[in-house]
């Protein structure tokens, strides 16, 4: 059995399409934002992984959202381009097809809430009236493209004869995709399998599209009720980077992924991801956002494949399968290894940042990383690769209102903290000399007197890039202002600079997240 789909023509029937919404949903997370620059680099590194769709935002929710839709619909090349709509907004469908018209593949996924309590409490209409704007949405929606999906938010908790009605009408309007999400993550796997069987059965022309699964963590369950959802006969799967997402996540791609191919004998499905990338992929994502995966996260946690039980270490010396499932390099991991010294010279390090997995740095950059790099050659006694991949990322992060100059301190048990900061703000040099309670406390104050905001600290976190006393320090800042929280990250050998780096990080992102505005729910 196999389907055609205008954007991917005959699709084999062991094939699933990954539909990535780190952009989109992923960075809805609190905490989480990119700007343009940084959204750029996820989508080209995206269509890269092998990624099928790329969810790049929702272009009506603001100029910001419309431009980064724009730019990645006109830049990449090699995945679906998809921009998000409400089925019946006023400007939505028309916002998508104008942020899409240069995409070499355009996809628009309008959207509408089918519940009970949704249509009920946050819509606040009748069924019919639904009904009645799922067909107009989709019917809009081709006037654009041919590639239409529509979704039914709080699909999970709709009854089901109103489901199907739903989707029937989808389907007859010009919808090839239909996405039956899990909005508030309250399914059980049984029931997310139960409710595709019962689409395909129930409804007139489902075998003519493709069925998908958007599914939230709140109950930790989005990847089992993901792989269930193909089990009931989803061929598309809506998923993020890391899980990030609302509130608790979306199911995570590499878990999805690399489940799908460990589990073959289980699930019969193929997917078009380059797996020995997964590991890049979830740290370019780290590294933008400023948030790092937890130790033990599955695939790409740092403890992933790491066996401490003498028991464990004994059976994987004899034989790796007896406690690995998977190889580390089958998603990109090698070992920790030893890099170039102090006398290195450019051209090794490019070829280095290559063997790392990084795209061509522009020359501004790789001069940048590169004097960083002699810099902690010189005070450090070893360089490993994860220690080239902290300074590279720290300064390949695109700054683009605020950028650290210079900081000198002065701070011992005689003497209050001193920091003197030279900071640039939107390409104008600003100073600040401030004294302080500890180090940290005098160069935090001298980018508030530098640059003055109000948002406030709320966490403070230093951990080591590598092992040793001269390691370098990895620093995550925490910043809130009304409401909106961003994390950044900064690393340098020296502790205080590397907090330096976050705070700005995270400065950085906050003033992006000022500019962003969400549509008001339909009514």
């Amino acid at each position: 059995m196999s389907f055609h789909h205008p954007s991917f023509g005959t699709i084999a029937d062991d094939r699933v399409i990954i539909f990535d919404t780190t952009l989109r949903d992923g960075e809805q997370s609190p905490g989480f934002s990119m700007n343009l620059e940084e959204k750029l680099r996820m989508a080209h590194a995206l269509s890269n992984l092998g990624v099928d769709v790329i969810e790049a935002g929702f272009p009506v929710a603001s100029e910001g959202d419309f431009e980064s839709v724009r730019r990645i619909a006109e830049e990449v090349r090699g995945s679906v381009i998809c921009g998000l709509a409400r089925s019946g907004g006023k400007r939505d469908i028309e916002s998508c097809g104008e942020a899409l018209k240069k995409a070499e593949r355009p996809r628009i996924h309008n959207f509408i809430s089918t519940s009970p309590l949704h249509m009920k409490y946050k819509l606040r209409m009748e069924p019919e009236t639904v009904l009645e704007i799922i067909a107009s949405g989709n019917q809009k929606a081709r006037q654009f493209t041919d590639d239409v999906e529509w979704s039914a938010e709080d699909g999970s908790r709709t009854d089901p004869d109103f489901l199907c009605r739903c989707v029937e009408v989808a389907i007859r309007n010009g919808a090839n995709t239909i996405n039956i999400p899990d909005t508030v993550g309250f399914a059980t796997p049984e029931e997310m399998r139960a409710i595709f069987t019962m689409l395909r059965e129930r409804v007139p022309g489902a075998d003519q599209v493709i069925f998908s699964a958007h599914n939230h963590n709140d109950l930790g369950l989005g990847v089992a009720n993901t792989l269930a959802s193909v089990e009931g006969g989803a061929r598309q799967i809506e998923c993020t980077i890391n899980g990030i997402g609302e509130r608790a996540g979306n199911a995570a791609l590499e878990e999805i992924v690399m489940a799908l191919r460990t589990r073959h004998d289980q699930y019969g499905k193929t997917t078009g991801i380059e797996t020995t990338k997964l590991l890049g992929m979830s740290r370019m994502l780290a590294t933008i956002t400023g948030f790092d995966v937890q130790p033990n996260k599955a695939i790409v946690g740092r403890n992933a494949f790491a066996h401490e039980s003498g028991i464990h270490q004994d059976g994987i010396l004899k034989n790796a399968a007896t406690y690995e499932i998977m190889t580390p390099e089958s998603v990109g991991w090698n070992k920790t290894s030893l890099v170039m010294g102090k006398h290195s010279g450019r051209a090794a390090f490019r070829d280095k940042l290559a063997q790392l997995g990084y795209p061509p740095l522009e020359d501004e950059a790789l001069n940048a990383a590169f004097a960083r790099f002699k810099d902690l050659a010189d005070s450090k006694k070893v360089v490993f690769d994860d220690d080239i991949r902290a300074l590279v990322d720290d300064e390949s992060r695109d700054h683009e209102r605020v950028h650290l100059i210079s900081l000198e301190l002065a701070s011992g048990t005689k003497q209050k903290s001193h920091a003197k900061l030279e900071i640039s703000v939107d390409g104008a040099i600003q100073y600040a000399a401030v004294s302080g309670n500890g180090p940290v406390d005098a160069a935090f104050r001298a980018i508030g007197e530098a640059f003055p905001h109000t948002a406030e600290l709320a966490l403070f976190s230093v951990a080591n890039v590598t092992e040793g006393t001269d390691a370098q320090a990895r620093t995550t800042v925490r910043l809130q202002e009304n409401g909106k929280l961003v994390d950044g990250q900064g690393a340098d050998a020296d502790t205080v600079v590397s907090a330096v780096r976050a705070y700005i990080h995270a400065l950085n992102k906050l003033l992006t997240k000022r500019e962003r505005t969400e549509p008001e729910a339909l009514s």
